[in-house]
């Protein structure tokens, strides 16, 4: 895991995410999904090139299912955008840098 996608769990979410001064991409993904490590390296870029003006956190599902449940994650990966303390934007799937990068840009 990239130092870049930080780890985040249920009593660690609030802070990090909810409470974040810039906006936060939550990256819910699995060990075992296939997709999620495709994903993981397109998140990591977004990570380097947004840097301070935005945050990537991620939440494993098998082991935050509560969060999960929050979220009401059906597939992965769903990645949920956090702007301002509320959710701005969601997609799930793997998705070149690129796209992900015009997607938070648009709300910085």
């Amino acid at each position: 895991m990239s130092a870049a996608v930080t780890p985040v769990t249920q009593a660690t979410f609030r802070k990090e995410v909810v409470e974040s001064d810039v906006p936060v991409l939550v990256d819910f993904w699995a060990e075992w999904c296939g997709p999620c490590k495709a994903l993981r390296p397109e998140l990591e870029k977004v990570a380097d090139k947004l840097g301070e003006r935005a945050r990537v956190v991620s939440v494993d599902v098998d082991s935050e299912r509560g969060l999960a449940a929050m979220f009401q994650v059906l597939s992965i990966p769903t990645v949920v955008i956090y702007s301002g303390g509320r959710q701005v934007d969601e997609f799930t799937g793997a998705r070149p840098a690129g796209e992900i990068l015009r997607r938070v840009e648009k709300i910085l």
